[in-house]
């Protein structure tokens, strides 16, 4: 069975050397594109998928029997590049939070579902071993989430510096780390978020990107979800600090940022294991799951319409604190 043809836009985010090693065995790459294609990672990413390197992403775009696309790179720049595929009825993988607003998102969201062009999301806590776990206590009344993951600075050295200007990146660790968990949530309920509490900070680093931020989201039925999110955890091997807890109506379940889950029932019995919490596994099995879906328009992977509904909350929380028009937080 012959492979996809695949195109990589944006090849040196941080997140597409956790997905190279399954991009290589479940694709055929046939043009890999970066704003720099200087860059060291970049060059060995292209060389390791055995593909031409390009600096202007159209000419990739344009390339003849593209099956694929996986979107990267400034947030700035992704519903674009999204547009771009979809004018071809080319698939594509696009990173959140496609785009630096909710307009963005919802113009892709509205463009690909009227062109019938398929597309996802790698939203990867989805069937994750955390989320598992969370399942446990059953449909969510109340949930609580905290993900601090490294320093800013990381950004600097692994060649991603555009994540500091809030322009490029339509915010700091909300937008970024924030997806994840409220899709968690949002899916665990099946609601949607009815009002939004929140809280934007950038002491720690002070960065034109906010290093902290927490959200309480209600939905109709008064469920609730309280997400902790920043870029608060010192560089180290352990990369960053998580714990989750959930409530529902078959008893409460918890999670700890080394990996014990804890389950206790309605009847008072607890369950204790032992979980893996690193997420960056994660993208391996996302990529495989895109691979055997294709044909079938990503069936059961992250819709565009999931996305938006994740996004709607976070850039309500910036507008809530003074918007992006000045260029921060």
């Amino acid at each position: 069975m012959s492979k996809t043809r695949a195109i990589i836009l944006g090849a040196s985010h941080w997140h597409v050397p956790l997905c190279a090693r399954a991009i290589a065995e479940e694709h055929e790459v046939i043009g890999v594109g970066d704003d720099d294609v200087s860059r060291v990672q970049v060059q060995e990413l292209a060389e390791g998928w055995g593909a031409p390197l390009e600096a202007d992403w159209r000419k990739l775009v344009d390339l003849p029997e593209v099956g694929l696309a996986y979107v990267f790179g400034p947030h700035d720049g992704m519903a674009e590049k999204c547009l771009a595929l979809i004018e071809r009825g080319i698939p594509f993988v696009v990173e959140k939070p496609l785009g630096t607003s909710l307009d963005e998102l919802s113009a892709v969201r509205r463009a690909a579902e009227a062109a019938g062009v398929p597309a996802t999301v790698p939203l990867v806590q989805r069937g994750g071993p955390t989320e598992q776990w969370l399942a446990k206590a059953g449909r969510p009344t109340y949930q609580r989430t905290s993900f601090i993951a490294g320093p800013p600075s990381r950004y600097l050295d692994n060649a991603n510096p555009w994540m500091l200007d809030p322009v490029k990146a339509g915010g700091g660790c909300l937008a970024n780390l924030g997806p994840h968990f409220v899709d968690l949530f949002l899916r665990g309920s099946g609601e949607s978020a009815a009002h939004v509490d929140s809280r934007l900070a950038s002491v720690l680093h002070n960065q034109a990107v906010e290093d902290h931020a927490s959200l309480i989201i209600t939905t109709p039925e008064g469920r609730e979800a309280i997400v902790e999110v920043g870029y608060a955890f010192p560089g180290s091997p352990l990369k960053r600090y998580c714990s989750f807890t959930s409530v529902g109506e078959a008893g409460f379940a918890s999670v700890d940022s080394d990996g014990t889950a804890t389950f206790t029932a309605l009847d008072g019995t607890t369950e204790v294991d032992t979980i893996n919490v690193d997420s960056d596994p994660l993208y391996d099995l996302f990529v495989r799951r895109v691979a055997r879906t294709l044909e079938d328009a990503f069936r059961g992977l992250p819709t565009l319409a999931q996305l938006e509904d994740a996004m709607r909350p976070i850039w309500q929380a910036y507008d809530d604190h003074g918007g992006r028009e000045d260029g921060r937080p």
